[in-house]
């Protein structure tokens, strides 16, 4: 069908108003010409012309076929073609075509019913045109003689009113009245005995007249051929034969039996029986075996076409008398149609912000069976974003019932299956691909929270330091991405003019060279925008950090290296080694590996008297002074970063070697004023004074401990030779203990992983070692026996550090 196959598309479908309640009825004469004017159908639905063209107005109707025409241009509904009722409504007592008027935008509906009248088209026609009875003489008078009924195809009053007989006759007339559960019976009626001698046979015509106007007449000729005696005629055992049957019976089923029964012996008591079917219902469907009566099918049956079939079976003896009987047969429907699914509008693609209770597609079901067969339910499978609901009479919407989501679901099949009520029900599916449009709902996301670049300090302009980048869930323009940098918020971080980002591909420049010691990071933020509109960004925090580059030589802050004359550093004679001079001082602008500073001794005056830490930068006497060497020293110690490569400046020092601070001399330096002098000469008095009172301090102490062990030494107790105190110095070094009169002090260097093991230095000057030996001298001259050790023997090894074998080789005084 045209209709089923048309889809309208039109755009998305808020709602629907509700139909009119009654609907607008219409009559017209069946047979009138196209273009016959039916009603003003605009008028009526109080709508003007212009609204029928703007809203796209058109018919629809359930079969599917159009018999009117709407003109938009006047709002008349005119006949579409030839309407004949009997052709569309057959026998029934009222012919109505309904059909539906349907606007869109928005989408509403009109009921349209138009009574199809009735005109006299149709003569009445007898099912034979010639009758033959064959009539005892000895029948009497008002003797009746079943007559089969003419059919006019017209109903009402252009239907059969009257029968009448020509040319009259004395013999016979005509009988149309209800004598039969108040149906009527046509009956040829004698009149007045026959007589075989006199007329053998009678021929007349028998009219049947309908009440149209003018009125129309059909005509059967009636042939009596009259008869010697045959007393009975034949009688069926019903007067009415009722018959149910499926409508998918095969061909050759037996749908009924009729049984006639004639008192007569003989041939006037064998019955034949014929079949004839009602006028206008083309083949034969039924067929009557003459001698049984049973009457079976010659073709299917559909229930959809006809109903009911109504049959006259004539039961005839041998002697000519006859009866006549009908027989109703009633198809029974079967459910041998599925339902039809017709739609009427359908709307794709929807934008994904479409509000719930839209309107998708709108549809209409049918089903050709009656009864439950043609009771129908339509369902929509498993789908929670659509539902059905009624719309009017069997028309259904499709309609969203929440919100959509393009970027999680594209695109939508829809199932509706309709089915009918029958056992067992059979089913049509229609199939809705509804497309889901972009709508710009989803702002780019960066696939980082946050991006930390970086990039070494004294670049190249216009360097690439790295990309920043972000998606976008929707498509087309809403999901092209550009960048650009971010106005910042406050003035608390100034816009930094050094960073640019690429607009298409969201790569980070730097655009000038940096200096890691004026700036060492920054920041900014990049925002990633769509093309939608309105377009949707995002912000994200882009941190970069400038590495060091060894670009920063040390710098010496102590001594002093502004060209001013470098002062001395004061050393007695009397230090020994590991003594601090000097510490040299410097620091490096540069950070991490390139910041680490290392110090070496590059030249001195003797390079052999001093010694620098490599990582403190102290400056201390590698050995003890002697005569030899000179008062004044000079030294050039080298300052050294660990970057790659390596920068490096250098320190120079004074020293000079005093036997008595009291002598302190400053060469090469201009005199100084007099208030400075007064200064030195108050901070020597006091550190002479401070010295000389440790001196005695020292010698009363040493006096008393040789008190002591002589006291000792008279209470018997017993004197070790030298050999037993170097085996018991060697054992108490050994066992990790030392005499009361020494400790320990442990120094561990900063940054070093060498630990030095240390004696304090003595408070007092070193006495000159004492030359004894055993047996020399008194008792009381002599504590303990010495072992003599020179001077380089007492230095510490390694800053400090004194050797097993130094150690054995120690004094005790």
């Amino acid at each position: 069908m045209a209709l089923a196959r048309q889809v309208l598309c039109v755009s998305a479908l808020l709602s629907l108003p509700p139909a009119r309640a009654e609907p607008i009825r219409y009559s017209v004469a069946e047979e009138a010409e196209s273009g016959s004017l039916v009603g003003e159908l605009a008028e009526d639905a109080e709508l003007t012309p212009a609204q029928l063209s703007a809203r796209r107005a058109r018919l629809v109707s359930e079969d599917g076929r159009q018999h009117f025409r709407l003109e938009r241009a006047s709002g008349r509904l005119v006949v579409a073609g030839r309407l004949d009722r009997e052709e569309l409504c057959g026998q029934a007592a009222s012919c109505m075509l309904p059909f539906e008027l349907l606007l869109s935008n928005p989408l509403q509906f009109f009921r349209v019913e138009v009574t199809l009248d009735d005109i006299n088209d149709h003569s009445p026609v007898f099912p034979e045109e010639r009758v033959t009875y064959k009539i005892l003489e000895t029948s009497e008078s008002g003797s009746r003689f079943p007559l089969e009924e003419a059919q006019d195809l017209d109903i009402g009053i252009n239907n059969i009113q009257a029968y009448s007989i020509a040319p009259r006759n004395d013999y016979f007339s005509v009988s149309y009245g209800s004598r039969i559960t108040g149906k009527k019976s046509l009956e040829l009626v004698l009149e007045k005995p026959l007589d075989r001698e006199k007329e053998a046979e009678l021929s007349f015509s028998l009219i049947a007249v309908d009440g149209g106007s003018p009125p129309r007449s059909g005509t059967t000729e009636i042939h009596v051929i009259v008869l010697d005696v045959n007393d009975n005629a034949p009688v069926f055992t019903q007067e009415e034969y009722v018959g149910k049957i499926l409508e998918n019976m095969p061909e050759g089923s037996v749908v009924l039996t009729v049984l006639a029964n004639d008192q007569d012996a003989g041939i006037n008591g064998e019955i034949s029986y014929q079949l004839s079917q009602a006028v206008g219902q083309g083949d034969p469907t039924f067929q009557i075996n003459p001698t049984t009566g049973e009457i079976k099918l010659t073709k299917p049956l559909d229930f959809e076409i006809s109903e009911h079939h109504e049959l006259r079976v004539r039961a005839t003896d041998g002697g000519g008398l006859s009866a006549i009987c009908k027989v109703q047969v009633e198809v029974v429907d079967v459910n041998d149609n599925a339902p039809d699914l017709v739609v009427n509008s359908f709307s794709s693609p929807l934008p994904e912000d479409t509000v719930p209770g839209t309107v998708v597609a709108l549809f209409s079901v049918r089903d050709r069976d009656s009864g439950a067969n043609g009771k129908i339910s339509c369902a929509l499978e498993d789908q929670l974003s659509f539902s059905l609901r009624p719309a009017y009479k069997n028309y259904y919407e499709l309609v969203t019932v929440s919100a959509l989501d393009r970027e999680e679901t594209p695109q939508y099949i829809l199932s509706v299956t309709a089915a009918d009520a029958g056992s067992p029900p059979l089913t049509s599916t229609q199939t809705f691909s509804v497309d889901i449009s972009d709508v710009n709902d989803n702002a780019p996301v960066f696939n980082q929270t946050s991006y930390t670049m970086y990039v070494r300090e004294n670049n190249v302009a216009t360097v690439f330091v790295g990309a920043v980048s972000a998606a976008d869930a929707d498509v087309g323009l809403n999901a092209k991405v550009t960048y650009s940098l971010a106005p910042e918020q406050g003035a608390e971080r100034p816009w930094c003019s050094c960073i640019s980002v690429n607009s298409e591909n969201g790569h980070v420049f730097v655009l000038r060279p940096l200096d890691y010691e004026h700036l060492r990071q920054t920041g900014v933020t990049v925002s990633a925008s769509d093309a939608g509109s309105p377009p949707l960004r995002a912000n994200v925090t882009v941190r970069l950090v400038v590495l060091d580059e060894n670009d920063n030589a040390p710098l010496v802050l102590y001594p002093a290296q502004d060209g001013s004359p470098a002062s001395s550093e004061l050393v007695p004679v009397w230090a020994e080694a590991g003594y601090l001079v000097g510490k040299v001082v410097a620091v490096d602008a540069d950070s991490g590996q390139n910041s680490w500073l290392s110090y070496h001794l590059l030249r001195a005056t003797d390079p052999g008297l001093f010694s620098v830490a490599v990582q403190s930068g102290e400056v201390r006497l590698r050995r003890p002074v002697t005569e030899r060497d000179s008062v004044k020293q000079k030294l050039v110690v080298l300052v050294r970063d660990n970057g790659k490569p390596p920068l490096s400046a250098t320190a120079a020092l004074s020293a000079l070697l005093l036997k008595d601070f009291s002598d302190v001399r400053l060469p090469h330096s201009s005199p100084a004023p007099e208030d400075q002098d007064g200064s030195l000469t108050t901070y020597l008095i006091i550190s002479l004074v401070f010295v000389s009172l440790l001196f005695l301090i020292s010698s009363a102490v040493f006096v008393a401990r040789k008190a002591c062990r002589r006291k000792e030494l008279e209470a018997g107790h017993v004197l070790y030779g030298a050999d037993n105190v170097q085996s018991g110095l060697a054992d108490a070094a050994a066992a990790g203990t030392l005499p009361r009169a020494y400790c320990y002090e442990i120094s561990l260097t900063t940054g070093s992983g060498n630990s030095e093991f240390k004696f304090l230095r003595p408070i007092l000057p070193s006495l000159p070692p004492q030359h004894c030996a055993l047996g020399q001298g008194s008792a009381e001259e002599q504590d303990f026996p010495c072992v003599p050790v020179s001077t380089e023997d007492m230095a510490p090894d390694n800053a400090g550090t004194l050797s097993a074998g130094q150690l054995n080789a120690l004094s005790f005084d």
